[in-house]
């Protein structure tokens, strides 16, 4: 997904081949899903035989500047790419367009040709991404809802630290909030707090001094670092977390183990061994981690009940006697559910992240007695299951 680096190589290679250049031929997409607020005739229309004075960005929007008004603004979205002919723009998608290569392509939303035969065109594979024709970009939303940009309107660490302290959701959360500060996205997030070693759920009001400070520079540092190289990763430091991050596996970087959980609906790699919440915090994840484990044995011990009664019931002849067959079998097929399942907690489901932080805060209120006379009673019924699968003796 393009981020602030992606974006500010897109705005560069425009203000750096096109800028003083008038538009001779402009084509537009008839999608409205992507082109909003305007039929792609009017779009056209209002490309041709203007002059591009000037490319700018805010966050992850660009928009280029005509010599007379409306203009044209983009959002980049999941996907949204700029390709110049025969230039290289970034290579988070490719580097460039080759004369062998469909052009445009069929994803373009925007075509455009200039005056010198030099054509770009502003693509969306996957249309999550937002193109207008504006007055006035930075007057209306999205622009105007923008808090600084990470990379031309910094904070001081003074004022991060004033800010984070009002806050209490967490830094990850918050840095992807585009009001707060625009332009870092899911990857840049992970990276800047990989590097300052913060936890990813640290209430961003927690941060100490020092924290802050880490955090500060990180975030310096990796905007600059990645806006230098023109979003290329291959130039991106090896010790840098965003080689290891993707696919959702966990890998190590730097010999330590990665893993993977979901903050502010993202899925967020971390390094646990170096990125560790602080204060109280550490409770509250442990009460978690607690409940965890007796929530575990109570669902293992109800599926085992469960398919013991259902074995029951199948195997039970007309004289009320169980099927010996079935009994000698109980015990292999519970241990074999209990495999299934474990497998199936692997799976990533962000869209159910809301329902599940609920039902933590719940059983977070479950007072201690409570978990103790579940633990004994999961223990009683584990007892009873197990006597009840073994397979009577015949009377000689």
């Amino acid at each position: 997904m393009p981020e602030l680096p992606e974006v500010e190589a897109a705005r560069r290679a425009i203000h750096d081949n096109c800028v003083g250049k008038k538009i001779t031929k402009a084509i537009v997409a008839e999608d409205s899903k992507v082109i909003d607020g305007v039929s792609h005739a009017d779009f056209e229309a209002s490309l041709l035989g203007k002059t591009i004075v000037s490319a700018n960005r805010k966050g992850k929007n660009m928009w280029l500047e005509l010599d007379s008004p409306p203009f044209p603004s983009f959002q980049f979205g999941m996907a949204g790419a700029v390709y110049i002919k025969g230039v290289a723009v970034t290579k988070y998608k490719r580097s460039a367009v080759k004369d062998t290569d469909e052009w445009p392509s069929k994803y373009s939303k925007v075509f455009v040709q200039l005056d010198d035969g030099l054509e770009f065109s502003f693509t969306d594979k996957r249309r999550f991404a937002k193109v207008r024709l504006l007055k006035d970009p930075t007057s209306v939303p999205p622009i105007s809802e923008l808090g600084p940009d990470a990379l031309l309107e910094p904070m001081t660490e003074d004022v991060l630290f004033a800010s984070l302290s009002k806050k209490k959701i967490s830094i990850k959360a918050l840095l992807l909030d585009q009001s707060f500060i625009s332009g870092i996205g899911n990857w840049v997030a992970d990276e800047v707090l990989y590097q300052a070693r913060i936890h990813p759920e640290q209430s961003s009001a927690t941060l100490s001094k020092e924290c802050v400070e880490a955090l500060h520079k990180s975030i310096k540092e990796v905007i600059e670092f990645a806006v230098q190289v023109d979003a290329e990763s291959i130039h991106f430091p090896r010790e840098w977390l965003f080689h290891f991050r993707w696919g959702k596996r966990p890998g190590k970087v730097n010999g330590k183990k990665i893993e993977f959980i979901t903050v502010g609906g993202r899925t967020s790699a971390f390094v646990p061994e170096l990125q560790k919440l602080t204060g109280n915090q550490v409770a509250k994840a442990g009460s978690k981690q607690t409940n965890k484990i007796i929530d575990d044995v109570d669902e293992e011990a109800s599926s085992e009940e469960a398919k013991g009664t259902a074995k029951s019931k199948k195997g039970r002849k007309p004289g009320g006697q169980v099927k010996r067959s079935t009994a000698r079998k109980s015990k292999g097929t519970d241990d074999e559910g209990n495999d299934g399942d474990d497998s199936a907690n692997d799976v990533d489901h962000e869209d159910n992240d809301d329902s599940a932080d609920e039902d933590v805060k719940k059983k977070t209120r479950k007072a201690p007695a409570n978990r103790q006379s579940k633990a004994e009673a999961t223990s009683k019924k584990k007892a009873q299951t197990s006597q009840n699968s073994k397979p009577r003796k015949r009377a000689k």
